[in-house]
């Protein structure tokens, strides 16, 4: 099954990392995963979310405020 993967953010430093640490999660466990980096403020408020940077996993927020560790990531993935 692909992931739809989403991140909330506007290119802040931990929107920043939290991009980094989901792309190295899906490259190192070769998961099937869709990436979208979302920036617009009117898109992340379609999510109900206040707080960035957020992760939305197959269109459910998972996390929000903060950047997860790698194995975080990879447990919403499973």
């Amino acid at each position: 099954m692909k992931h739809s993967i989403q991140i909330l953010g506007t290119g802040c430093p931990k929107c920043q990392n939290l991009t980094k640490v989901v792309k190295d999660v899906v490259a190192e466990h070769q998961i099937d995963a869709a990436v979208e980096k979302v920036e617009d403020i009117a898109d992340i408020m379609k999510f109900n979310v206040m707080i960035t940077p957020a992760l939305v996993v197959d269109g459910n927020v998972v996390l929000k405020g903060r950047v997860p560790s790698k194995d975080e990531v990879l447990a919403f993935l499973r």
